[in-house]
């Protein structure tokens, strides 16, 4: 949990000011959703990104087809 909220205060809260509260929740919500969720590796999908968990089911689902 530590280095979650270390990549997100490098990553969002430190490059630069911001001056609503409102702003820097989107600014979160953006960052998690765009870039944490869909480059760390999960172990339930057998330590693949997101991405590449898809990219292999969809191609796996079209040659299946």
């Amino acid at each position: 949990m530590e280095s979650f909220f270390a990549l997100l205060q490098n990553n969002v809260l430190d490059r630069r000011s911001w001056t609503t509260r409102e702003q820097l929740r989107i600014a979160m919500v953006t960052w998690i959703e765009r870039t944490y969720h869909r480059r760390r590796r999960q172990r339930r999908l057998g330590r693949l990104t997101p991405i590449e968990y898809e990219t292999i089911m969809s191609t796996t689902v079209a040659l299946a087809a």
